[in-house]
C-alpha cells in the first residue's frame, strides 16, 4: 500500500500521470496527453515524474508519443524490465488503443500492414516493403456528427505506427499535429492507450484506463460505444 507521503506526491504530479496499479515488480500509470515520455529540453518527462512521486528507480520497457495518453508499464528492477522487454519482443503483451477521427475511413475495419519509413518533418510513411514492418488491426464505429472512434490492436510497436495507419485509411487522428490537417481546433491529439494484458511469473494481468482529458472522450456517443464494447481482448479482431 502507498504511504500518505507518496499519495501526496502523486497528486502533485497529476499533470503528468495518475497511478493505476503498483506491486513489488512494476507499476502501471495513466500518462496525460502532451507530456514527454523522457526528459527533454530541460523539462522532465513522465518516467522521471513517476520516479519522483514514488521515490524509486523505474525502468521503461515501452513508450508512448508525447501527444498520446494512456497506459504505461514501468518495471521496478532491471530483472523485471528484462522479463517484460522479452514479453514485448515475443508479442506476448497485448496492447489496445482508442482514437477518434473526423474523417470517414476507406474501410470500417481491417488490417493495415506495411513497412515504416522516415519521411519529412519528423513524419513516417507506409511503404510496400517489408523492412521495419508495422501491422495494425482496427475496428471503427460512428459517434455521430461526422466523428468515428477507432478500436486498435497493434501487432508491432513501431514509431508513429497507429497515427500513420489511420492516416493511410483516410482517417488521421483528431488533433494530431503531424498527420492531421493543420487547421483544426481540437484540445488534444485523440489517441489513447486504453488496455494492456500480459502474464508475468505465472500471474495474469489486465489493466485498462479511460482518458482523463479531451472533450470528445466525454461525448455521449463515445461513452455509449465503450460501454457496449467492454473488454477489447474479447473482440473478434481482423485476421493478421
Amino acid at each position: 500500500m502507498m504511504s500518505e507521503y507518496n499519495s501526496g506526491k502523486i497528486s502533485f504530479y497529476a499533470d503528468y500521470f495518475s497511478l493505476v496499479f503498483e506491486n513489488d515488480d512494476f507499476i502501471v500509470i495513466n500518462k496525460q496527453a502532451d507530456i514527454n515520455f523522457h526528459s527533454e529540453d530541460g523539462e522532465f518527462g513522465v518516467v522521471v515524474a513517476a520516479e519522483k512521486a514514488l521515490g524509486c528507480k523505474l525502468y521503461s520497457v515501452h513508450r508512448l508519443d508525447k501527444m498520446t495518453s494512456g497506459i504505461i508499464l514501468l518495471a521496478k528492477s532491471p530483472q523485471i524490465a528484462a522479463q517484460l522487454t522479452l514479453l514485448f519482443t515475443e508479442h506476448s503483451i497485448q496492447k489496445y488503443y482508442l482514437a477518434i477521427s473526423d474523417k470517414k475511413p476507406k474501410k470500417k475495419q481491417g488490417l493495415v500492414k506495411g513497412g515504416m519509413e522516415k519521411s519529412r518533418r519528423g513524419m513516417w510513411k507506409l511503404t510496400k516493403q517489408k523492412d521495419n514492418l508495422a501491422i495494425t488491426q482496427f475496428f471503427s464505429r460512428s459517434l455521430g456528427d461526422g466523428l468515428r472512434v477507432f478500436l486498435i490492436k497493434p501487432q508491432t510497436g513501431k514509431t508513429h505506427q497507429i497515427r500513420v495507419a489511420l492516416k493511410s485509411v483516410g482517417s488521421p487522428v483528431c488533433g494530431d499535429p503531424l498527420y492531421a490537417e493543420k487547421l483544426n481546433h481540437y484540445d488534444r491529439g485523440y489517441l489513447h492507450a486504453y488496455q494492456i494484458d500480459f502474464t508475468l511469473n505465472g500471474d495474469d494481468y489486465s489493466f485498462y484506463c479511460e482518458p482523463q482529458k479531451g472533450h470528445l472522450f466525454n461525448c455521449e456517443g463515445y461513452v455509449k460505444t465503450i460501454n457496449e464494447v467492454g473488454n477489447f481482448a474479447l473482440l473478434n479482431w481482423p485476421k493478421v
